[in-house]
């Protein structure tokens, strides 16, 4: 901070650095509510009061948030490089607000330090107990999650937390920051190609172009290349817990599908882990809104359904890993299947969730190869909006997805061009979303089109498009490629193990059970194969890896949620209403003395 100048009198007359420093930052887009007199008392039945003077730490950048901090008077500054000659000021809270982002909740370290200003006094809640709060308190609730959601998202923009060094042609480059944005990480990519920072850092550490891609943060801490579970580590993202790997049920995936899986399983006194190979929420996680969710009427975001439905799952006592990339499944004995992952860890379970969902099927056209992860992307959030605020893109599918990524966009870019191969949206795209792609004024459908090339060495520049009735070709001057085109399963790592459709979708039910490989097993059991079911007994799929599912986010919940109906069938069990089960030491809970034997309550 720089200092003081002074009148004659001797009265100090702070620089404008000083006073901003002490200046509260306005409340926008709901990033820094005030919490009423009402909420504060409520918090303050679950924590302490503590005295604050000036300059003292209450969470420090880089290591695991732990504590939840309401100012009840002074100022508290959110700085980023604090104690380095690049520190700054990202904003300033005073009484009423709280300190703390998306991290907070999932026990992640921090992205800054919250330093006090002014004297003054905090409130301070634990961990624990703001999420007890968060999850049965919906004012308290609502406001902390979507503040924390949108302060995540200022963070982004801002370009804080760790930095990402390295070429734009390096596939492990890619890796590093799909991970990184799609599990809504605070990160700033610097490309070796074109920025001359990059060079400089890399004199800095005595590293060599080679030796990239680097993640830096603090300036303290050099990952030469991590792995994605590399990068987990450094920012607290969950891993499996120590001890027992037994349960009653495996979800491997965490979509919409997956979640759903895991809260009413959970709830149900089941102990549930989720395995997720990416991040969480799936494809929804990357949908800028959602409008035909039933239960939200003014739509919400994929990162905020995705926020609220792992904290749920989390409240009933589920576990959720990742990054876990599953590998193998085999059946232990004739009550377990045990379930590989690239780590080399296993878990084995009672049953099986298999919610991996789809990924959307990679352009294959000439030129498109070494844009992707700079110009060409395949999903619409924040991160990549950010680009494209002064320049013209285009979007690739006729589905629900394109449609909400170009209105999403549009609220960005100054035009956006909607390539659909067919002759209308009707086939593929919801009504509601139809008729605002349609009137947007900054939005241009183009039926009958396809993208035949792409144009640009390092950053695009063209496409060059074809109207495939007519064979004409055109050119669109684009700096961004949105592409939602038609969906892939992940499912590569069963083969050979269930049985799939031709397009590698899992088969269920009668289905699963004509091309089951021992149609034996079922007549051993009294019983055929039930609905979710897949050709093997107590393995079950939901959502968008099943054959034959609806593709859409409500269709996929419910699935996740009846499937645990099926586990309870399987297992000869059902849950007592209305209880959870009791977690053990190694994060686990014992399900057994809270499961009666009748039909699962929720669905009686």
């Amino acid at each position: 901070m720089s200092g003081n100048q002074s009148l004659p009198g001797g009265e100090p007359v702070p620089d404008k650095a000083a006073e901003a420093a002490f200046r509260e930052t306005p409340d926008l887009y709901g990033a820094y509510p005030r919490l009423t007199e009402d909420q504060t008392a409520r918090l303050a039945e679950h924590g302490q009061r503590r005295t604050m003077a000036p300059d003292d730490v209450l969470i420090r950048e880089g290591e695991r948030c732990e504590t939840f901090f309401v100012v009840l008077s002074g100022t508290v500054a959110v700085v980023e490089d604090y104690g380095t000659p690049e520190e700054h000021v990202l904003r300033v809270h005073g009484p009423g607000r709280f300190i703390g982002e998306l991290g907070l909740l999932h026990g992640q370290v921090a992205f800054y330090t919250a330093v006090a200003r002014e004297p003054g006094e905090v409130l301070v809640v634990s961990l624990d107990q703001l999420r007890h709060l968060v999850s049965q308190d919906p004012a308290i609730g609502d406001t902390v999650l979507r503040a924390c959601l949108c302060r995540r998202a200022l963070l982004v923009g801002q370009g804080a937390g760790f930095r990402i060094i390295g070429s734009r042609y390096s596939p492990d480059t890619r890796r590093l920051r799909e991970f990184a944005v799609r599990n809504r990480l605070p990160h700033r990519w610097i490309d070796l190609e074109t920025d001359e920072e990059a060079e400089e850092l890399l004199r800095r550490f005595g590293v060599g172009p080679a030796e990239t891609p680097l993640v830096i943060w603090r300036d303290t801490t050099l990952l030469r290349n991590p792995s994605n579970a590399d990068l987990a580590r450094l920012i607290g993202l969950p891993s499996l817990p120590a001890g027992s790997r037994h349960g009653d049920v495996i979800i491997v995936g965490s979509g919409p599908a997956g979640l759903a899986a895991a809260v009413y399983a959970a709830s149900e006194g089941l102990s549930t882990t989720v395995a997720e190979a990416m991040a969480t929420g799936g494809q929804a996680g990357t949908s800028s809104r959602i409008e035909n969710l039933l239960g939200f009427p003014s739509g919400i975001s994929g990162a905020e359904l995705t926020e609220r439905a792992v904290l749920q799952a989390e409240k009933f006592g589920a576990w959720i890993s990742l990054p876990l990339e599953a590998t193998g499944l085999h059946r232990k004995d004739d009550d377990h299947y045990v379930v590989a992952f690239a780590d080399g860890s296993e878990i084995a379970a009672r049953a099986v969730v298999l919610a991996m969902g789809a990924r959307y099927r990679r352009l294959q056209v000439p030129g498109i190869e070494r844009l992707e992860g700079t110009s060409v992307h395949y999903s619409a959030t924040v991160y990549e909006a950010q680009q494209c605020r002064a320049d013209p893109v285009a979007v690739v599918g006729g589905g629900n997805s394109a449609g909400q990524a170009v209105l999403f966009l549009a609220g960005y870019a100054p035009k956006v061009h909607l390539l659909v191969r067919g002759a209308s949206l009707e086939a593929n795209m919801s009504r509601y979303l139809i008729d605002q792609v349609e009137r947007h004024p900054r939005v241009e459908v183009m039926l009958h089109t396809e993208v035949t090339e792409v144009i640009g060495q390092e950053v695009l520049e063209e496409l060059d498009v074809v109207d495939n009735r007519t064979g004409v070709h055109r050119r669109l001057a684009v700096r961004s490629l949105f592409v939602f085109t038609g969906a892939e399963p992940h499912t590569e790592w069963l083969a050979g193990t269930v049985a799939v459709d031709s397009r590698g979708f899992v088969l269920t039910g009668p289905e699963a059970q004509e091309a089951c490989a021992s149609p034996e097993v079922w007549h051993g059991r009294g019983r055929p194969c039930m609905t979710l079911e897949a050709s093997l007994p107590g393995v079950f799929a939901v959502g968008d890896v099943r054959s034959g599912s609806v593709k859409r986010v409500a269709s996929a919940a419910g699935e996740g949620a009846m499937a645990i109906h099926f586990v309870h069938r399987h297992l000869g069990h059902s849950a007592v209403p209305g209880t959870t089960g009791t977690p053990t030491a190694a994060g686990q809970s014992d399900a057994s003395p809270r499961l009666r034997h009748k039909e699962s309550a929720w669905l009686a």
